[in-house]
């Protein structure tokens, strides 16, 4: 069905068809085993047709080896695995769509211009063979004299010659088909035994284990036995298993190169007693042998990757794209991908499903550009708070859409959502939840909404908020989209949940106190209606904008952060956020700075790190600033990490051994007492310049 198109009677009709088989066509998920299937489609054809071999006298040049069947499955099965997730692999045409996967990265350049001459070739060679007798023939003639014929009506001096070129074409054909088809990876190991049968442990596998790192040799055994005795549903077909047989070894390699190994083949172990079903998973790991190592690192190093692919295998799905590790995941990016996969969803709760399924993906596939290195820890927090806005948003268009189906609009109704705190400075986490304000406006004298059930402008607007919260952060079965918090808004928890615009200037110019404007400088507007969201950034410019009393802000600053420090004592000397000397005193810095005037810059600036490199002479010297901006990337990038990898804080015993290599790697040190060092002096600097800049200056 890649192929079909409506070209006669009710073209209309016919394209609704094709519009209803997409879902089928192209999977929401990579279907990886579908290269087994094709490939096995094609062995069938060579069975029954008699064409497994390369020859020139009675080949068929569609469906015998190298010809044109080999090329169009080549492409055919690309797109079936991934044109779910890209639509631009969804061309009907062979030669178009093999230029796309080269642009993607799918395909080489070589076998792009390969396939193109070689498609070109071997369609002249099926023209001439179709003209000679006008025939819907496939097959070069077995006689001296119609093969020449042929020959010559292709231009070329004798028989011979074209047979040269001929079987050229098929052996290139052939070589790029069975590079995709038939060869398989180098699975097996070469470290010793490695048997899993019976009851008994054998003694050379036991060695075998231990040399490649596990130290339960046995109790691994006893796992990899129940794989194989198919005692998980993943694993319960004998396709599974055998495929499963084949991956072990280099599964065991993989595992036992982390510093936990037996930890690493356990979560994997989990892993896989969840998974539904194996085959997609064997046959994905079994064709892409390089996703094994970051399998490894992901089960030896960041258990919270771990359980989101085992709570959503499909998330893995993701790694397949080429250009994943090398395309950076701009706003425009993820823009794109999540407009694609929104693409048919029509359904309010299918929306909400789709939005949580991207979300989690794409935290996944950040992550995992964050745990190799092709991003560092700002550009991951950017990406992590461009994908909350964007979902957010998209989660806010549609319930306005549900919403205003029964109520109906608010005459010049308008909303918008602010992002608050770490979502308003672009360095959320992924382990962030969401601070955010929803602020509405509307015509003067709007009494109600036009709908069935119409509500006055309030009502509307703090029932449309309520059902935003809900449509965010209510568990469904795909999990929730994000933790909201929303005690930042005016009046915290004790205010309505959605503010008109007037109130809200209103309550931050007469009532709102220090630490709330400190908080306001970090804002920004990440969702909405645009006119709204312009007069929204206005008015928060102009309330910053205020003049104040600098030394009254410096010591309200100083007090809520004696405050923080007695309520809310920092848990151990890995509690970057709130110890002494650490990532709420650079906060407060810079939101102080915001406050009195000492950020030289041409726009109003939410991001700590742009704000502390900004920061006036009169305020603090370069060497400070260039002291507090380094404290702050430090801090970045061990957060962002330690969040990515654990679901929690770190405990007393200290940071993991493969989180830790992953932390020194980052850092460039050479040890951890070496890091932790370095974290302490970092933070006794930071707290003697907030310190300076706070308490020490009052003008």
């Amino acid at each position: 069905m890649i192929k079909a198109r409506a070209l006669a009677g009710d073209v209309a009709a016919g394209e609704a068809f094709l519009k209803e088989l997409q879902p089928y066509v192209w999977r929401k998920y990579l279907d990886y085993a579908a290269i087994a299937d094709v490939h096995s489609i094609k062995r069938q054809i060579h069975a029954h047709k008699g064409h497994g071999e390369v020859a020139v006298r009675g080949h068929n040049v569609k469906l015998g080896r190298g010809g044109i069947r080999e090329i169009e499955f080549f492409v055919q099965t690309q797109q079936l695995i991934a044109g779910g997730r890209f639509p631009e692999l969804r061309g009907q045409q062979t030669v178009p769509m093999l230029a796309t996967l080269a642009g993607r990265g799918w395909i080489t350049a070589e076998a792009r211009d390969a396939l193109t001459g070689q498609y070109w070739f071997l369609r002249d060679v099926e023209h001439a063979i179709q003209m000679v007798a006008d025939e819907q023939t496939h097959m070069l003639p077995e006689d001296d004299e119609g093969l020449t014929r042929i020959a010559l009506m292709l231009g070329y001096p004798d028989a011979e010659a074209f047979s040269e070129a001929f079987r050229k074409a098929l052996h290139q054909v052939e070589r790029h088909y069975a590079a995709l088809f038939e060869a398989a990876p180098q699975l097996t190991s070469t470290t010793g035994n490695l048997v899993f049968t019976g009851d008994v442990d054998d003694p050379d596998t036991l060695r075998t284990l231990e040399g490649l790192g596990f130290e339960r040799a046995s109790d691994i055994c006893r796992v990899i036995r129940a794989w194989h005795y198919g005692r998980y549903r993943a694993t319960r077909s004998a396709e599974a298993r055998e495929r499963l047989t084949e991956l072990t070894p280099a599964l065991l390699e993989a595992f036992g190169a982390t510093r936990r190994a037996d930890e690493a083949l356990l979560r994997f172990d989990e892993f896989l007693a969840g998974l539904p079903a194996g085959i997609q998973l064997f046959s994905l790991l079994q064709s892409n042998p390089r996703l094994l190592q970051l399998m490894a690192t992901i089960m030896g190093t960041a258990p919270r990757l771990a359980a989101i692919i085992t709570r959503r295998p499909h998330v893995f799905d993701g790694l397949l794209d080429p250009a994943l590790l090398s395309e950076l995941p701009s706003k425009a990016y993820l823009n794109e991908r999540l407009v694609a996969f929104l693409n048919g969803a029509s359904d309010y709760e299918e929306i909400l499903d789709r939005l949580r399924i991207f979300a989690s993906e794409q935290k996944f596939l950040i992550g995992m550009r964050l745990l190799t290195g092709s991003i560092d820890a700002s550009r991951a927090g950017k990406a992590f708070s461009d994908l909350a806005d964007l979902t957010i948003g998209a989660a806010l268009a549609a319930v306005v859409g549900a919403f205003a189906s029964r109520h109906g609009l608010v005459p010049g109704g308008r909303i918008v959502v602010l992002g608050m705190g770490k979502l308003g400075s672009r360095e959320l986490t992924a382990g962030s939840d969401v601070d955010m304000i929803l602020l509405y406006d509307h015509d003067p004298g709007a009494e109600e909404s036009d709908g069935d059930k119409p509500l006055a402008p309030s009502h509307y607007f703090s029932r449309l908020t309520q059902r935003l919260i809900a449509a965010v952060s209510a568990p469904t079965a795909e999990g929730v989209l994000y933790e909201l918090d929303l005690r930042l808004r005016p009046s915290g928890n004790k205010g309505p949940v959605a503010t008109h615009i007037d109130a809200f200037g209103k309550y931050q110019r007469e009532e709102a106190w220090t630490w709330e404007h400190m908080a306001l400088t970090r804002a920004r507007v990440v969702a909405g209606e645009a006119g709204l969201a312009d007069k929204v950034e206005a008015e928060i410019a102009a309330i910053l904008a205020q003049p104040r009393d600098a030394a009254k802000v410096r010591r309200d600053a100083v007090e809520m952060r004696e405050l923080i420090g007695k309520e809310k004592p920092p848990q151990g000397k890995w509690d970057l956020k709130l110890m002494p000397g650490g990532l709420i005193d650079l906060e407060f810095v810079a939101q102080v700075a915001t406050l009195t005037g000492a950020v030289e810059a041409d726009r109003r600036l939410t991001a700590t790190a742009d704000v502390l490199a900004h920061l006036s002479p009169a305020f603090a010297e370069p060497q400070v600033r260039q002291e507090l901006g380094d404290a702050l990337a430090l801090y970045s990038t061990l957060t962002q990490i330690i969040r990515l990898c654990l679901t929690g804080s770190v405990d007393s015993e200290g940071i993991p051994p493969g989180l830790a290599d992953l932390l020194l790697a980052r850092t460039d040190l050479p040890e951890m007492k070496v890091l932790e060092a370095h974290v302490a002096e970092t933070a006794r600097k930071v707290r003697a310049h907030f310190d300076a800049l706070l308490k020490g200056r009052r003008k």
